[in-house]
């Protein structure tokens, strides 16, 4: 019969056996932790219509006949094929030495309660019986079901106030437990990194594995033990039945039930691996075949457990999912503007709303230009350990823009991600990101502020700083120069480095950092040994001496350029 289970945690048998003030004895049926979901006394013959499944069956044996009493006794039950058949249950048996109980009945009963799905058999001592029927030991030990002894000083109705006492408990251990795990959760979203700062407060409250799954099947951000490859693998599976690729269905639910398409996959699925209970959540806000996947690996589940992912999965779809509101209008509008041909100081308006006097602006009075919008351009490489390429960039992207305060932003998942923000913004460290800012810019001159961020970057990077701004103060010597000249100039000494960027990289840090090998290794996540290869190559490839101050000082305007 379809479990009827209450949603409360069940009490384990082993709890009211140890109770001292219970008295109870199990004197038959196996000895594992039985699961107890109510407690019903009843002292009928036939136990089935009145049990859900799941009862501790409290009898004091009231209705045990002898075997005298049940001489040709019959009683019509189903036979194999679902029809009524009247068979014997009693009759023709000698009493025995526990108070002449038919054997045949007390078999019959038993497994009538073991149909019924009765967790364990209450045997109540006195008034009728002083002592445990042998017939009745012997059947519960047959049908495997825990008969438990209860002494004649414990009524039946203190067990079943000590269960339902023991009910309330777990609930409310339940409870608490969830409470806490939510606002952990809730914490967690808030916090620089919050994808994968979900994941590990959800591994660590479900004590398993959680692990967000690209659009490809791939693991973006993973916490928690991780699992063999078989549980990985149908855990891959389980992200095709709730996000099954347009046109692919071999993976889908099995039949009898019709195969989903895209539009029709559940928005959940589980199974069971290798004793590893498994799970997958399809993230909202994407279309079908191209959405996240939340995946959870644990030894157990259960309500609350089912509880804490819901949570997870909701607090996932928004960190994740693109999401319309009146700003994200704006901007579509901006680019649909200028994809027809709008100038950009024309469209800027509809990224930061009216434009402001001059005398609000950081260009001031004295400055024609800063009637328009302006800006500052941040370039961020990300310090973490998690993933920040490929299906995972967008993910890291869209938490450093969270953290800034923007919308703007862009990830190339390859060197850094870039944000566009008000000049008035403040721009503070953020924690696992190197940063560089730029100078503030009116529209027109947002490809130079980019360049200032990049070079901020590397500046920050090479001197390990979280943060490094653009130096004003004037170009320099690099103003007598034409920047047409000059970048010509820059790629036609640089040429043969252009076809390798590690080698570019290296000698920018490398003489950025007046040639330290240990900094520079540092700068550039290597190892020292691998900076003087690629020193060496360059100075090979460029037929220049590096040690000649003159070299370098032409190098390090020519990178200045590039």
């Amino acid at each position: 019969m379809p479990s009827l289970a209450p949603p409360t945690p069940p009490v384990p048998l082993a709890d009211l056996l140890a109770r001292a003030d219970l008295g109870l004895r199990q004197v038959a049926g196996p000895r594992e932790d039985i699961p107890v979901h109510w407690v019903h006394t009843s002292e009928m013959e036939d136990p089935v219509p009145y049990l859900l499944g799941g009862e501790l069956l409290l009898t004091a044996g009231v209705h045990f006949p002898s075997a005298s009493d049940t001489t040709g006794r019959r009683e019509t039950r189903p036979d194999d094929a679902g029809r009524g058949a009247t068979v014997d249950i009693g009759g023709g048996q000698a009493e025995d030495d526990d108070g002449g109980v038919d054997d045949a009945y007390l078999d019959h009963y038993v497994a009538r309660a073991v149909e019924a799905g009765a967790a364990a058999l209450g045997f109540g001592l006195a008034p009728v019986y002083d002592r445990t029927p042998r017939a009745l030991v012997e059947a519960c030990d047959r049908y495997a079901l825990p008969l438990v002894e209860v002494p004649p000083q414990t009524p039946f109705t203190a067990v079943a106030r000590a269960v339902w006492q023991a009910m309330a408990e777990a609930r409310h251990r339940e409870l608490r437990r969830v409470t806490e795990a939510q606002q952990s959760l809730a914490s967690a979203a808030a916090r620089p990194e919050p994808v994968p700062a979900v994941l590990r407060q959800l591994a660590h409250h479900l004590g398993g594995w959680a692990a967000l799954l690209g659009p490809g099947g791939g693991e973006l951000y993973g916490a928690g033990t991780r699992p063999g490859p078989p549980v990985r693998a149908a855990l891959g599976r389980l992200a095709q039945v709730v996000r099954p690729l347009p046109g692919d269905r071999s993976q889908t639910v099995q039949a009898p039930t019709p195969t989903p398409t895209p539009t029709q996959a559940p928005s959940s699925a589980t199974d069971t691996v290798a004793g590893a209970h498994l799970a997958a959540y399809a993230l909202a806000g994407s279309a079908p075949g191209e959405g996240l996947v939340l995946a959870v690996a644990a030894g157990r589940r259960d309500p609350a457990d089912n509880a804490l992912t819901g949570v997870a999965t909701v607090l996932l779809s928004l960190l994740t999912g693109p999401y319309q509101g009146t700003a994200d209008t704006d901007r579509s509008a901006a680019l649909v503007r200028l994809l027809l041909g709008a100038r950009p100081e024309d469209v800027a308006p509809l990224l930061t709303g009216p434009a402001r006097p001059a005398a609000e602006t950081d260009g001031g009075a004295g400055h024609p230009e800063a009637a328009g919008p302006r800006w500052i351009v941040v370039h961020g490489h990300h310090r973490g350990s998690g993933p920040t390429r490929g299906e995972a960039a967008p993910l890291a992207a869209a938490a450093l823009a969270a953290a800034l305060g923007t919308a703007l932003v862009d990830a190339d998942g390859v060197a850094a991600v870039r944000a566009l923000l008000p000049a008035d913004r403040r721009i503070s460290a953020q924690p696992g990101w190197t940063l560089g800012v730029s100078a503030p810019a009116t529209t027109a001159e947002l490809s130079a502020a980019d360049a200032q961020a990049a070079g901020a970057l590397r500046r920050a990077v090479a001197n390990r700083s979280e943060l490094a701004r653009h130096r004003g103060g004037g170009a320099g010597m690099t103003a007598l120069v034409a920047p047409e000249e000059a970048r010509a100039q820059a790629r036609a000494l640089l040429e043969p480095l252009l076809d390798s960027p590690a080698l570019v990289e290296t000698l920018r840090a490398w003489l950025a950092l007046h040639g330290s090998w240990d900094r520079s290794a540092v700068a550039l996540e290597v190892h020292r040994n691998t900076v003087r290869q690629r020193i060496a190559r360059t100075a090979a490839l460029l037929d220049a001496d590096l040690d000649d101050p003159d070299t370098r000082m032409d190098l390090w305007f020519a990178l200045r350029w590039l």
